[in-house]
């Protein structure tokens, strides 16, 4: 497959580590694209999570790509989220073409682009964190019965659903909270003369123009690899939201031993030897 040519790229929200994350469709995707410079828009590792003590090949395989850019020279911009929240002490860290920071201010062709997670604008998240961590538990307890249910109504060759997105688009508070979060960012964009906002951080991929008294703005979101499957691309100097399709995809033979079980402690020593092995040549030089 000849790989797409992308000025920017943007995904969010991956959560390595966690049952739920899509890592195999996500290969599949960063696989299929040459972009010149990457946004990691927060939650790519989750933390939070790694007491389960899970982490399937495919999900270094992730690392291994994004290592294998950061080592061709590629801008990997990694901006932390609620769930790598550890990794926020670390903004300002660079080491060759990788760097973390909170969030991003790029100039895209004269137009003021504002990248960040989002978690900030999360009342739960900033004032109850024991309750945001507790609802991520059921959001990934929710994942588990969902993978399940899909396995059946694959079985009988019936079209997979998505319980988490039908609580998401039933429940009122729901759709609030969402419709808040947009206004929000949308507001604080306008007041500080941005033309366009990128977040994560709700999964809820979306690209439209927002419009207040104050004036406009587009606002932008990345979505996520755990059922929404989803990334913004920017190229020649317009954006697009990405929707992974299985079907554009040649299905993989299963690997045998998938799945790796590891420590706390022996993830991220692999983490770290895989990012560090890929920037042999840029240690020397620093």
């Amino acid at each position: 497959m000849q790989k797409r040519k992308i000025d920017l790229l943007v995904i969010s929200d991956v959560h390595l580590g966690t049952y739920g994350c899509q890592s195999k469709a996500l290969l599949n995707y960063l696989n299929s694209v040459k972009p010149k410079r990457v946004v990691l828009n927060g939650d790519i590792i989750d933390m939070w999570q790694f007491s389960k003590r899970y982490w399937p090949k495919s999900h270094m395989k992730v690392i291994q790509k994004i290592t294998k850019w950061v080592s061709q020279g590629v801008e990997v911009d990694y901006i932390t989220g609620n769930h790598d929240e550890l990794l926020r002490k670390f903004a300002g860290f660079k080491m060759g073409s990788f760097q973390i920071c909170n969030k991003l201010v790029l100039d895209l062709n004269g137009q003021k682009t504002w990248i960040f997670h989002g978690d900030i604008f999360d009342v739960t998240m900033k004032y109850s964190k024991w309750l945001t961590r507790l609802g991520s538990h059921g959001y990934d307890l929710l994942i588990l019965i969902n993978a399940l249910c899909n396995w059946v109504l694959a079985r009988m060759g019936r079209e997979k659903i998505s319980l988490s997105k039908n609580i998401k688009n039933s429940v009122k508070t729901a759709v609030k909270f969402i419709n808040d979060f947009e206004s929000i960012t949308a507001e604080i964009a306008i007041a500080n003369d941005y033309n366009y906002v990128l977040c994560g951080h709700i999964h809820h991929p979306e690209i439209k123009l927002v419009q207040t008294e104050k004036g406009s703005v587009n606002y932008l979101n990345s979505g996520d690899w755990i059922e929404n499957l989803s990334a913004l691309e920017y190229n020649q100097g317009a954006w697009s939201l990405y929707k992974y399709n299985p079907e554009d995809f040649e299905e993989e033979e299963e690997e045998k031993n998938d799945l790796v079980m590891m420590s706390n402690d022996q993830i991220f020593n692999k983490l770290f030897e895989e990012f560090m092995g890929d920037n042999a040549t840029l240690k020397k030089s620093s």
